[in-house]
């Protein structure tokens, strides 16, 4: 089964996964003439490069000729990043397009690419004819009394032989999403008119899809063909994965949201021109942008996201003229201009941060400090400028350290750190293996392997580190590649403890490459393409790939390997070994496990957060597997009602506990509104007390190493077993810092 994690532009853009709304039309048979799509300059050369590069063993890790097989598996994958739930497309239309089968490898290798086109037309057209077919439906009154059912898991059903039964198939999809809607107390009217928004607005954003967007999906068929982690971007992607890096860009510093036929302000960065300014709010609505002190407004209302960002982004110390529509004011509001002049923008909220938990009381109580890490980026321009202020991971990291372990309470400085890298799916290899340097003194980390070679050992050689003292390692399902080297060299070394879930598998590694370097041009005109060249394996000679790293302490699973994670893909690669790198291990903490395991268990069973917590990964897991809803009323409003009292109950427990949670953390009945259909203003409001919500399992893992230091210093002979003499300090020791 071809699996859909990783999501072409395309079909995020028309899905609103880059937080981009709908937009309000009124239905219109006149729009059956659809403008169609065609390959623009440079796509054939670009695609010529992209074959070269992945067909050449050179290259590639995993390098495959492209032939006629090649041009199966290119055909699959991209009818499934258009239509992966076959909800669109006709068998009729996979017929006449199965003529391309075998013959995609010639169109890019020739760089004739039209034929990927001629499909994406098609499905523009079709998906025209379902949301006009959708938004007709609106206008029925619906039997709700009817036993029947809808399955949303389209997976592996077969292609629809007629519109009829498409027709049936959306029928019963529009009357689950008013169903949703009428649970959560909307009236009729207003169901309409939020569902004729939703349908317009699908198919409006995929009317607004570009020759570029198109071009790189159809590649990315190809690059994702090799293996889950070679894929393929336009300049402008390229540029957004740099500044994801980099964590800088010259702008004004505000998140922007697509909401109905608006470009919104979602958030503003602290410390950024706007925010300085304090001329911009949250829900600001963004009509027209104006260049310089004096330049025309160019209205950009109905506008794709990415292109208002290219007219508000710009060079530092320049002006751009914002004209905005204030939140507070209706639709007819009386619009402000206002000026901001760029500067240079740190994503600061993107980068490591510091803060301290205390657990135990009296002799008992140990000050934890965590470090929160959501990737291993890099500044790759400005190493290589050698610019000494060059910003990086390591580097934050280090600093963080260095803060934590000169704050002192009652004379008391942390006697612990955990590093949390859930939800951190990796970034620079080189990051990751010197920050593993700022735990171990020298040696080897990571072995890495290209196709045909024998295993190279990148190893950290600096003298010293930033944290000698003990250490633990939080991870769950979805830390990934530098994530796992990191946390499995710290594994290997016996240097720290590492608690969660397994992690997500991935054991290859990628390197970007700019193909405008093959035609020397001075401006953006081909893309990179992030290609697989190598797999990793950890210096005790395992291959995280597939299996990931699994931690001493577990974590209730939050997700199935066969539903996440690299096991999940049809073409991963397989696990593997070599030979153990020359390392040598400062601690086993093996024989510590099963007492940690116990204090563990006993902990957490009188904990009521972590009780509710598992509970609700186990009802989690529960409802991914069931895809099939009933479009009875009666039934959903028994489901409801069920999942209510355990809500009320739940609720008046914290109460008693003294842990009720404030109104916007509350759990919520489904409103039946996707996340764009809701106030810009009340999204933020709930991520911001999200952010603020008890942290069960970084409060949990805190004190697990908290048990660890109390053991290992009440247990001599139970030290000893754990760590090496003479390899490192005492657990218990100050903790000494490098230079």
């Amino acid at each position: 089964m071809l699996k859909r994690s990783l999501l072409s532009p395309l079909i995020a853009i028309a899905l609103g996964l880059f937080a981009i709304g709908g937009v309000t039309v009124q239905a219109d048979e006149s729009k059956s003439t659809l403008a169609t799509l065609a390959p623009e300059a440079d796509q054939d050369q670009a695609a010529r490069y992209v074959a070269h590069l992945l067909s050449n063993s050179r290259y590639h890790y995993r390098a495959e000729p492209l032939d006629d097989a090649m041009s199966e598996q290119i055909y699959q994958r991209y009818l499934d990043s258009l239509d992966g739930d076959k909800l669109f497309f006709l068998a009729s239309d996979i017929a006449h397009f199965d003529a391309n089968r075998d013959a995609l490898d010639d169109a890019i290798r020739s760089g004739q690419l039209q034929p990927a086109f001629d499909i994406f037309n098609v499905y523009v057209q079709r998906v025209a004819q379902r949301t006009a077919v959708a938004r007709k439906l609106l206008v029925r009154d619906w039997d709700f009394s009817i036993d029947e059912s809808y399955d949303h898991d389209r997976d592996e059903a077969a292609w629809a032989g007629s519109t009829a039964e498409l027709d049936e198939l959306w029928r019963q999809r529009v009357k689950n999403d008013w169903l949703r809607l009428k649970l959560a107390g909307k009236e009729a009217a207003e169901i309409r008119k939020t569902l004729d928004r939703r349908y317009a607005g699908f198919e409006e954003r995929v009317r607004e899809l570009k020759s570029d967007d198109v071009f790189q999906t159809f590649l990315n068929a190809y690059a994702l063909s090799l293996d889950p982690h070679t894929s393929y971007m336009t300049p402008r992607t390229s540029e957004n994965f740099s500044i994801s890096m980099r964590l800088s860009l010259e702008g004004i510093g505000a998140v922007l949201q697509r909401k109905d036929e608006y470009t919104v302000i979602r958030s503003i960065v602290p410390g950024g021109p706007a925010d300085l300014s304090g001329k911009l709010k949250v829900g600001d609505r963004i009509v027209a942008v104006g260049q310089g002190t004096s330049g025309p407004y160019t209205d950009v209302v109905g506008w794709r996201i990415d292109d208002v960002v290219d007219l508000i982004r710009g060079p530092k110390d320049s002006t751009v003229r914002l004209e905005i529509l204030p939140t507070e004011a209706g639709i007819d509001g009386a619009h402000q201009q206002i000026a901001i002049v760029r500067q240079k923008v740190k994503l600061e909220e993107q980068a490591a941060k510091k803060s301290v938990i205390e657990v135990g009381d009296g002799e008992a109580r140990h000050r934890i400090g965590v470090i929160e890490l959501p990737g291993f980026y890099q500044d790759f321009d400005a190493r290589r400028r050698h610019d000494p202020d060059y910003r990086s991971a390591t580097r934050d990291v280090a600093k963080l350290l260095r803060e934590l372990s000169a704050e002192k309470v009652d004379g008391a400085g942390i006697d612990g750190v955990v590093i949390d890298l859930r939800n951190n799916g990796g970034g620079s290899l080189t990051e990751a293996i010197e920050l593993t340097g700022l735990f171990i003194d020298k040696g080897p980390v990571v072995q890495v392997k290209n196709a045909g070679s024998n295993p190279e050992i990148e190893s950290d050689a600096d003298a010293g580190v930033a944290w000698d003292g003990p250490l633990a390692v939080l991870v769950n399902r979805a830390s990934a590649s530098a994530s796992e080297i990191f946390s499995g060299a710290i594994q290997d070394y016996g240097r720290g403890l590492i608690i969660g879930e397994p992690t997500y598998g991935k054991g290859t590694v990628q390197n970007l490459v700019d193909l405008d370097m093959f035609s020397r041009s001075e401006k953006p005109r081909y893309g990179n393409l992030k290609l697989t060249v190598a797999q990793f394996f950890r210096v005790a000679g395992g291959s995280t790939q597939n299996k990931g790293v699994v931690p001493d302490i577990a974590f209730p699973m939050t997700l199935d390997a066969d539903d996440y994670g690299e096991s999940s893909y049809d073409n991963a690669l397989p696990w593997a070994r070599v030979a153990t790198a020359d390392f040598h291990a400062v601690g086993n903490f093996k024989p510590l496990t099963p007492l940690l395991e116990a204090r563990h268990e006993a902990r957490v069973a009188k904990d009521p957060e972590f009780q509710w917590w598992a509970q609700d990964v186990a009802d989690y897991r529960r409802q991914r597997k069931e895809t099939v809803v009933s479009l009875n009323e009666a039934t959903r409003i028994a489901e409801r009602e069920k999942a209510e009292v355990k809500r009320q109950a739940r609720a008046e427990e914290r109460k008693k506990l003294g842990k009720a949670l404030p109104d916007a953390l509350q759990a919520r009945a489904d409103d039946g509104l996707q996340a764009n259909e809701r106030a810009v203003t009340e999204q933020v409001a709930r991520e911001e007390a999200a952010d603020d919500a008890p942290d069960v399992l970084l409060r949990e893992s805190a004190a697990i190493l908290a048990d660890a230091i109390d053991l290992l210093g009440a247990d001599k002979r139970l030290a000893a077993e754990v760590q090496h003499p003479g390899d490192m300090a005492d657990l218990t020791s100050t903790p000494q810092q490098s230079d």
